[in-house]
């Protein structure tokens, strides 16, 4: 407890973009916070869930993204990472802010080999331009990033019009290359299905 006791509170006044703050008062639950500059994701504020096991720091903590975000290692459905050093590749001698830091260099490195999210991916290796247009528009949605596309916002706006949830918008334009029909006949289908609702009045 003192060894996360002293990497809290430091890290939650670092200037590195990333901070950590405390969920309960034993300790087993963090919150953190990364802002990756000189990405796709710049200038937004991603939230982290960081769960401390009982035997850290010789085993790594757990994390995973709350902020829903774009990138082939995270998934961009349940927000689950895949980094080394949360698994295999952990040493006793690192810390929370490690963590981070890798988290922030992964963001800055989208490699679509070996992915948590094959649809990302997939997109990253088809059409990188689009997919850095895609976590960028995600960015301002999810994490306060500034605007980025108007033509996707427009795509956004012009199915949200035709009374579909705004997410499920997003999630369908997302992962059919922002193809309006494609993403439309993906919604129909999950709106027949009960999957999609109308989006509130």
């Amino acid at each position: 407890m003192n060894q996360l006791r002293a990497e809290t509170w430091p890290t939650s006044r670092c200037k590195n973009q990333i901070k950590v703050d405390l969920v309960d008062e034993n300790f087993t639950e963090l919150r953190g916070e990364i802002g990756p500059p000189d990405t796709p994701y710049e200038g937004g504020r991603y939230q982290l869930e960081i769960k401390i096991p009982a035997t850290y720091p010789f085993n790594p903590p757990k994390g995973r993204f709350i902020t829903k975000i774009w990138h082939p290692y995270i998934s961009s459905v349940t927000g689950a990472i895949c980094l080394d050093i949360l698994k295999d590749q952990w040493a006793a001698a690192m810390t929370l802010r490690t963590v981070l830091l890798s988290l922030q260099a992964l963001l800055a490195a989208a490699e679509p080999d070996d992915p948590q999210d094959a649809v990302v991916a997939n997109q990253y290796k088809q059409n990188p331009e689009m997919f850095k247009q895609t976590a960028r528009l995600r960015a301002h949605v999810y994490a306060g990033a500034p605007v980025s596309s108007p033509e996707y916002t427009k795509k956004i706006e012009n199915l949200c019009a035709m009374g579909f949830d705004r997410n499920a918008v997003i999630v369908a334009l997302s992962s059919k290359s922002w193809d309006v029909e494609t993403a439309t006949e993906l919604l129909l289908r999950h709106r027949a299905a009960g999957i999609v609702k109308l989006a509130p009045a």
